[in-house]
């Protein structure tokens, strides 16, 4: 039975289980209407305009506006009542990426609102409450997640479960929107490049959507329709970090959290200097080649052909890189025996889920790029090009999720009890004589002096108390026997710890450098450097139409998973 206040929550007979089919059930369908109304916008089904869209999305925008704001008024009158958490679940760092990718979404509103102002006179009206319905629902959300990310609910759970997953499917909506309108501007792009390089044959028909009517300001409307394309790769990394916080919220509700304190890990700069240094040249490196491919694409077929070919060689170079420091980290995973984490976590979980589910649209393009390659009747040269790049992508995410997963599933190395409580004293003639404490006096106890019985190292266990008397001279032979002994499995511990203390800066290094990489990596899809479409070869093979939608669902999953593995590397870099 649910309780809120003392009292009895309003559908607390129903079976938690129940309540939660019935909420997915709802939220998919609400998912599912809105995604055929996108596609029927998309398609210029008859009787559909982008009114109709946008309408539906202010809708359930509001919804949840209404919801969250409940939600956080009943937080507030019961701030005293003790509420579990998941200490898994909205880490800092994901807090903190979350709301710059929010920034540059309230800029890309506010850019959406200059336009429509702009272009007042033929735009509905809808076009101008959009931006500002969203720009108000990123604040509130943002601020939500920051607040109540971690909640464990266990009040009204039933109608919780409702308005959480009605929030999920609400910011999956908004990403396919985003993803929608962003893919149709790369579209157009790419149908003019075509004619440049040479594939004179396929149909070049425009996707227009531009407003029917002059612009008040050329200069403004200029920047406002240019500036609005450069910033939906942040709105979309945004909409869906979004949804899969909630989504961990929504699968916490009713859940009985294991109070335990969990161990704060920091990310530090030290030890990684070598990784950040490799990885920092990548991304620069990268951030040169999109802008040259930007430049030469589509200005003539040999600019093109030069700028697919640079493409190409980089990203091997980058990929061979990334394939060899995985392929080391799981070595150096085989050679420790430490157990894996396999308590229940809904927010890991989500994450090794996300990573295999979203490598599938790598995958989906690589395959088709080599079943073009092997099937195609002519090859130009820069087409081979893409042969190797494929496979390595394919072996590239493989061997990354192996190490990722495997990482956020092993337990944390803790530190042995008798090491902790180490020490070497010497007893001499009624008085005690302490040496220079073993490891940096990491016990942190009350010196041995201070208590009743003074500790000495005796076979490896915690022995001893002053003797004097005929026994003086016993005790110091016993004492010598001891410290030769010490000094021996000292010099194994040292040597364990040594061993131990390298393979951890290695790991740490490898998981900075892949961070860095995988964030090199997002940028070219994510700003419009995409040989997929720039290639030509695939078009001829399945034909246009078929790759081009090929290529339209699978890469937002693509430019989707280097985002969340670089998340997923900062974690494990913490962690390691």
């Amino acid at each position: 039975m649910e309780e809120a206040a003392g009292c009895p929550a309003v559908g607390g007979s129903y079976p938690q289980k129940n309540a939660e089919i019935l909420s997915s059930q709802y939220g998919i369908n609400l998912f599912l209407a809105g995604l055929l109304l996108t596609f029927a916008w998309a398609v210029h089904a008859v009787g559909i305009s982008k009114s109709h869209l946008l309408s539906y999305l202010i809708t359930l925008m509001l919804i949840q506006l209404l919801w969250m704001l409940w939600y956080l008024c009943r937080s507030c009158t019961q701030r005293r009542l003790i509420r579990d958490k998941d200490t898994h679940a909205g880490a800092r760092w994901l807090k903190c990426g979350i709301t710059l990718f929010a920034v540059i979404t309230l800029i890309l509103d506010s850019f959406k609102i200059g336009y429509y102002i702009d272009f007042s006179n033929c735009l509905s009206p809808t076009e101008g409450i959009f931006p500002v319905t969203h720009a108000v629902h990123t604040i509130l959300q943002v601020y939500f997640l920051w607040c109540h990310a971690k909640d464990v609910i266990q009040s009204f759970k039933t109608l919780e479960r409702f308005g959480v997953i009605h929030s999920v499917f609400t910011n999956l909506l908004l990403w396919t929107n985003g993803v929608l309108t962003e893919s149709k501007h790369q579209l157009n792009e790419h149908k003019e490049r075509l004619i440049t390089l040479g594939f004179g044959n396929i149909t070049i028909v425009l996707d227009d959507h531009a407003p029917q009517c002059n612009c008040t300001t050329t200069t403004l409307c200029s920047i406002f329709s240019q500036g609005i394309y450069y910033l939906y790769p942040f709105n979309i990394e945004y909409h869906i970090l979004a949804s899969t916080m909630l989504y961990v919220l929504w699968k916490n509700i009713g859940r009985k959290v294991e109070h335990h304190q969990q161990t704060k890990t920091p990310f530090k700069f030290h030890g990684i200097t070598v990784g950040m240094i490799f990885g920092l040249i990548v991304l620069t490196s990268t951030i040169a080649i999109v802008v040259v491919y930007l430049i030469q694409i589509g200005g003539s077929k040999i600019k093109s052909e030069l700028a697919l070919t640079m493409f190409y060689l980089h990203a091997i170079f980058v990929l061979a890189l990334m394939c060899t420091a995985g392929v080391v980290a799981l070595l150096i995973y085989r050679l420790e025996d430490r157990s894996l984490d396999n308590s229940k976590n809904p927010a890991r979980k989500l994450d090794a889920e996300l990573l295999v589910g979203t490598a599938a649209g790598s995958w989906l393009l690589s395959w088709g790029s080599i079943l073009a390659i092997i099937c195609a009747q002519g090859h130009p040269k820069y087409t081979w090009y893409n042969l190797p790049y494929s496979v390595l992508v394919i072996i590239e995410k493989y061997i990354q999720n192996l190490f990722i997963i495997e990482s956020i599933h092993r337990e944390q190395e803790k530190v042995n009890e008798d090491i902790k409580t180490l020490r070497i004293v010497t007893i001499s003639r009624g008085s005690t004589l302490s040496l220079s404490p073993l490891y940096k006096e990491i016990y942190n106890g009350r010196a041995a002096r201070d208590s009743g019985d003074i500790p000495c190292l005796f076979k490896g266990s915690i022995c001893g108390r002053e003797n004097d008397g005929a026994g003086v001279a016993r005790e110091e032979t016993s004492q010598e026997n001891s410290l030769v002994m010490h000094s021996a499995s000292d010099f194994s511990f040292y040597s364990r710890n040594s061993v131990t203390n390298n393979k951890r800066r290695i790991l740490k290094n490898i998981a900075a450098f892949l961070f860095l990489c995988n964030l090199s990596l997002w940028i070219p899809p994510a700003f419009g450097c995409r040989p997929e479409y720039d290639n030509g070869l695939e078009e001829i093979v399945f034909g246009f139409e078929p790759w081009i939608i090929v290529v339209n669902l699978a890469m937002p999953f693509s430019i989707f998973y280097r985002m969340h593995s670089a998340a997923s590397l900062f974690e494990v870099n913490c962690k390691t």
